[in-house]
This record gives C-alpha cells, sequence and structure tokens, in this order.
C-alpha cells in the first residue's frame, strides 16, 4: 500500500454492507453495477501487478464473492485471457446477481470446470472468489480443501522462479475473520487484496498482514453520501512520520523533559538500558535510570550521557521522582519483592507514566485505573491481564484491547503483527509499519522509552503512543533493509533519530 502520513479509515464488515446498501437503496445504483465495478477494478489492479499475464483462473463460492470472481473471468476473457472458472457451489444454487454475473460468463463461451485441487497447475493467475467477509466460523470440508489446494498452487510457484503464480483475493482473503484479522482455521495466502467499497480492518492486524499480502483500495466509485451513514471502527497509519518541529534556537535541555526509567534487576540491566537509550534518541532532554546498585556502574560506562542511580528500596525513588517528567518503568524490573516496591512506589505520583514487561505482570494481581498511562502489553501480558490465554487474545485483538482501556484506562498498545493502540475514544489506531525481524528481545523495551521521550517534550500520552509505535515500526523497517534474521533491537536507536529529523537533517 502506498506510504502515507495521514491516518486511512478501516471498517467492520457490517458497516460496509451498510454502505453498500445505502449506494443502493439511496443513491440508485444497482448491486450488479457494483459487482461489475468490482469486477474490473480487481482485473485492471492484477494487470498492473502482473502486466505480463495470460492465463487465469477463479475459484467462485456460492455468493456474491463468487459473483465478483465470475465478473473477473468474463471481463479477462474479453481482453483475450485464457480463463477457466471453478465453481466451488453448484452454479443452479446461486442468487440474484451472483446468478446474473455466472450466467454472462457462460454465455460469453466460458469455461467451467469441475474443481479439482490441482487444476491450477498451467495458470499464472488464481482469482480467489471463494469466500467473502460474512464469514464467521471455522472452515472445514470441501471448503477447507480448496483452500489448501490454492495455497499448494502458490506455494509451488515460489519454488520455481520461472513459473511464478500469485493469488489475487476478492475483497478479503478466504478464511480470514474481516474484523478480526484472525484466521478461521485455515485461510488463503494471497499476493495482493483488493478490498472493495472500504478497508476492512482484520486485513492489517493479526493475521491479516500474513494472509493478505499487499492491499489496494477499490472504493467502486460510490458517492461520498453513502459513506456518511456509518462511521468508522479504527484508523490506519502508515509511514512516513512526519519530523518533530525544529527546535528553537534558545532551546535547552530543561525544555525537553526529564525520563525517569525504572527497571534492571540482577541480570535484566540491558533491558533498562535500551529503554533509556531509546528515550534519549527520540529527543528527552534528560534520562535517568533507576536499577539496581551493582548495575548502575556498568550502565554509566556504556552509555555515560545517562543518569545511572542505585535504587535498592522505594524510597530511594523520591529523589528521582521528584525531578522526572515522566516514568517509564518495566523494562528487566522482574517481579521480586524488590521489583514490586518500586512499582507500587511509582504508582502513587502523578506523573504520566509508561508501563510494560514484568510492571504489567505484577499489575495482574493488583489491577489499577489510570488516565495518564500508557500500557504496552503483548498477547501473552494482555492475556494475564484479562485472565485470558494468549490465543484468546489473538482471535479477537480488537475487542481485548477494547477490555484492556476498560479496565485500566489510560492508552493500551497491544503489540504484535499490526500493532493496536485505543484511549477512551473507542477507535482503535492500527499501525501499517514493522516486520518480522522485529520478533527478537529488547524491542518492546525500546518502543517503551520511544513512547518516554515524545512524552517528556509535551506530547499527549495518547499522541506519543501513537507516534512512537509508528516511529519504532519505521525505524525496525529502515533498519531490516539489511536483512530482516539477526535484526537487534540496538539496531532502531540510530534509526529513531534519523526518522524524527528528517533525512535533511543527517
Amino acid at each position: 500500500m502506498k506510504a502515507i502520513s495521514a491516518p486511512q479509515y478501516l471498517y467492520s464488515a457490517a458497516d460496509t454492507r451498510a454502505i453498500d446498501q445505502a449506494a443502493i437503496h439511496e443513491l440508485g445504483l444497482t448491486g450488479m453495477e457494483l459487482m461489475e465495478r468490482a469486477g474490473q477494478g480487481a482485473l485492471a489492479a492484477l494487470r498492473q501487478y502482473w502486466p505480463a499475464a495470460r492465463t487465469l483462473s477463479t475459484v467462485c463460492g456460492g455468493g456474491n464473492n463468487g459473483g465478483d470472481g465470475y465478473v473477473v473471468a468474463r471481463r479477462a476473457q474479453e481482453l483475450g485471457f485464457d480463463v477457466r472458472a471453478y465453481p466451488a457451489a453448484p452454479p443452479e444454487s446461486l442468487r440474484d446477481d451472483a446468478r446474473l454475473a455466472y450466467e454472462r460468463y457462460r454465455d460469453g463461451g466460458g469455461e467451467i470446470l469441475d474443481f479439482i485441487p490441482e487444476d491450477f497447475e498451467a495458470t499464472e493467475i488464481l482469482i480467489d472468489g471463494l469466500l467473502g467477509t460474512g464469514l464467521d466460523r471455522d472452515i472445514s470440508g470441501p471448503y477447507a480443501e480448496i483452500i489448501e489446494a490454492m495455497n499448494r498452487y502458490r506455494e509451488r510457484g515460489e519454488q520455481h522462479a520461472i513459473n511464478q503464480r500469485a493469488i489475487v483475493a476478492l475483497d478479503i482473503p478466504s478464511g480470514l475473520h474481516a474484523d478480526t484479522g484472525s484466521r478461521l482455521g485455515v485461510a488463503v495466502k494471497a499476493d495482493l487484496t483488493v478490498s472493495f467499497v472500504a478497508l476492512k480492518r482484520g486485513l492489517f492486524t493479526g493475521d491479516g498482514p500474513e494472509l493478505a499480502g499487499v492491499v489496494i483500495l477499490d472504493d467502486l466509485s460510490i458517492p461520498g453520501a453513502a459513506r456518511q451513514k456509518v462511521l468508522p471502527s479504527a484508523r490506519l497509519w502508515t509511514p512516513p512520520i512526519p519530523p518533530l518541529p525544529r527546535r528553537p534556537l534558545s532551546g535547552h535541555k530543561g525544555l525537553y523533559g526529564h525520563v525517569l526509567v525504572v527497571g534492571g534487576d540482577h541480570g535484566f540491566s540491558g533491558a533498562v538500558r535500551l529503554a533509556a537509550e531509546a528515550a534519549a534518541r527520540v529527543g528527552a532532554g534528560l534520562v535517568s535510570v533507576a536499577t539496581r546498585t551493582d548495575q548502575a556502574i556498568i550502565l554509566n560506562l556504556t552509555r555515560p550521557e545517562l543518569m545511572v542511580h542505585g535504587v535498592e528500596t522505594a524510597a530511594g525513588l523520591n529523589p528521582l521522582l521528584d525531578r522526572a517528567t515522566v516514568v517509564a518503568i518495566g523494562p528487566g524490573l522482574g517481579q521480586s519483592d524488590w521489583g514490586l516496591a518500586l512499582l507500587e512506589r511509582v504508582l502513587m505520583t502523578e506523573l504520566p507514566l509508561v508501563v510494560d514487561a514484568d510492571a504489567l505482570n505484577l499489575l495482574v494481581e493488583s489491577p489499577y485505573v489510570r488516565h495518564n498511562w500508557v500500557l504496552t502489553p503483548h498477547p501473552g501480558e494482555a492475556g494475564r491481564l484479562l485472565g485470558m490465554t494468549s490465543q484468546e487474545i489473538q482471535r479477537d485483538r480488537f475487542a481485548a484491547i477494547s477490555s484492556l482501556q476498560s479496565r485500566y484506562g489510560g492508552t493500551i498498545v497491544l503489540k504484535g503483527s499490526g500493532t493496536l493502540i485505543q484511549t477512551s475514544d473507542g477507535i482503535a489506531d492500527i499501525c501499517g509499519a514493522g516486520n518480522p525481524g522485529m520478533a527478537s528481545g529488547g524491542m518492546g523495551d525500546v518502543l517503551t522509552g520511544v513512547i518516554a521521550g515524545l512524552i517528556a517534550q509535551k506530547i499527549h500520552p495518547a499522541e506519543a503512543a501513537r507516534l512512537g509505535v509508528c516511529l519504532h515500526a519505521a525505524a525496525g523497517d529502515l533498519a531490516a533493509r539489511d536483512g530482516e534474521r539477526g535484526l537487534l533491537a540496538s539496531d532502531l536507536l540510530g534509526k529513531l533519530r534519523y526518522l524524527l529529523n528528517g533525512p535533511s537533517d543527517g
């Protein structure tokens, strides 16, 4: 998807259908006209990505998604493609617009074949018109077998450079839940997804990014009046990251806040170091660290700009809290009595907080509500905070983050593929950047420091969370240009500085 710095609005499947129905009943468009536009748009998209392709097969289900597939097949045949259609449902069972789309393809001489799992071998493009956005249960039986055959077709294409194959999903990959982004048992892995009418939020979080491939929107030229009937349920943010305003020549470190990072129990000094340096790299004026005494001198040696203090009791935090603008707590904190005592003391302050890692695990025992903090759980931590499994969290990440925000207040960052950010306004933000190379130790510690460093510079916690997540992900993408495997959290630190200043500042 083209990189943008303003959000794109995302919708649930029900809201997308409401837009579609408003266009039909209030603006005079017909369902068949919209289906024709969808098929034509999908064909135009695949020709843009694979201009040399001349063979196309389409798998068509029993609903409107299948109807879209028949339109693509007919339109491609009219352009001279070698086309085959594979009905996954008996054509006589089709209704309304889908039935008409099938008849137009058939009457135009379109070839229709019984489904044989390996019959896709000769085609360059395979169209997924099997199941649409209404799916809400796990797939089994013949439809699961069809999806598995489609994925085998794609995998064999990846193994043979001279025989490339691609799958294009119509509206959404079959088997992906349009609202939650979870895989419903089995799902098509597409190279390109053409989302019709509006972008579905499930395409961008959980399993969505892996299954959807490149996502483009075809709004079918539906007028804005139809879209005003519904509100978006999420926003997608993607780089580029706009640089922060230039600092005045009269600026001094006192203007840019003082971050206190609390953590680093015995053996975990690296976590607190990463968070502290990340806060400094995004522009915090001062950064202090409260950690175990025997580790303080080591941190000072390796990063002398940090002010590192050995703190063995909660009372030892008092003078540090008096000078702080924001507190980040959790990296390497551990769950011993020492960590618990420090967390309890930090919770007594009115300072904005960023809470991560073991500080979140300690909150499980003593739930707390606060409006000026940012909690940054991964799915496992989120599950513990809600008394659920991480698998349950991943099945509906939107529901999970909403529950977390209701229970704990403030701003919640639910990390993972398609990281979510939510505040009390009820609309989830999704970060559209990041890569699998960031699945390595210390990445969450860097994110904690980034958000805290932005809050120190007088950025509201909710905005700091949204900007921080996208900045962190964009830095990871820059660092991954040298390869995803072996990407380290510390590789992001220089990239953070670069992104926030803009290329011209070097």
